[in-house]
């Protein structure tokens, strides 16, 4: 069993961006973060968001950040606060996406191993467009994110590239025409697997993730200033080092389950 450094799983992000925009919970979803929630009522005094920007980069572990703070600067800066995430088991990226847009764990959302089917589970997307609002996702093809959430009243905006998925995510933000956008980037876990958690070209993609979630910020910051707004940093999983120098996850181990997340509350 994996030493954990949260006892708060990912999973609890479903009910926290709900109880943040006013949105009433399922039967059995009620693991918001109370660390979020302090903050809410903190800044937002019993308002609700009306804008959710959720930020999915892929493997960043939470030894990652611990060995290169350094690298995580900007998301400090323009985050309200960090704290270190449970994942689930197995620790790969269907699975551990699934249970933080549905908000229960692999053998209630059905993903229980590598693979991608579109999920019949309630999600996030589908409790915002039943409370009359507005999705999109921007994703990488063939990714987990593009595909385990299909077949929803929602926007994909899905490309071949991290660039293209940057820019029209920031095109979005300008647009203000939707209540939750998801955004994910895979650069740092492709690379990694090919090179290693900490080779130079992983910590480059790092350092790019860190760098985009940063201009999302200020991209937010500048085109809704006439909306309380929840955004978030928040990878799915870990990841460790395997032999040839070349980077894994999927285990019940330290390295895997063990993630950071970044948090903060923009207001009017």
């Amino acid at each position: 069993m994996a030493e954990l450094n949260s006892s708060i799983c990912i999973s609890s992000v479903l009910a926290t961006v709900l109880e943040l925009a006013g949105i009433e919970k399922r039967e059995g979803i009620d693991n918001s973060n109370p660390v979020v929630s302090a903050l809410a009522e903190k800044k937002l005094g019993g308002k609700k968001t009306d804008r959710t920007v959720i930020y999915n980069p892929d493997a960043v572990a939470l030894w990652v950040y611990q060995k290169y703070t350094e690298k995580f600067v900007a998301a400090h800066m323009c985050s309200d606060f960090s704290m270190p995430m449970l994942s689930v088991m197995p620790s790969v990226t269907p699975v551990c996406f699934a249970s933080m847009y549905t908000g229960v764990l692999p053998d209630v959302h059905g993903i229980k191993r590598y693979e991608k089917p579109v999920l019949k589970t309630k999600t996030i997307f589908d409790d915002f467009i039943a409370a009359g609002k507005k999705c999109a996702i921007v994703s990488t093809s063939n990714d987990s994110i593009s595909m385990i959430f299909l077949e929803r009243e929602m926007d994909y905006y899905i490309y071949d590239t991290v660039e293209e998925v940057n820019a029209k995510a920031l095109e979005i933000i300008e647009e203000d025409k939707y209540d939750l956008v998801v955004i994910y980037n895979g650069n740092y876990d492709g690379t990694m697997h090919r090179h290693g958690p900490e080779a130079s070209e992983s910590l480059a993609a790092l350092e790019g993730n860190v760098a985009f979630y940063a201009e999302l910020s200020e991209k937010i910051e500048s085109c809704w200033k006439n909306h309380n707004v929840f955004f978030a940093f928040c990878p799915d999983h870990g990841c460790h080092e395997i032999d040839e120098g070349c980077g894994s996850h999927g285990l019940d181990m330290e390295e895997d389950m063990n993630v950071i997340h970044f948090y903060g509350i923009k207001t009017l």
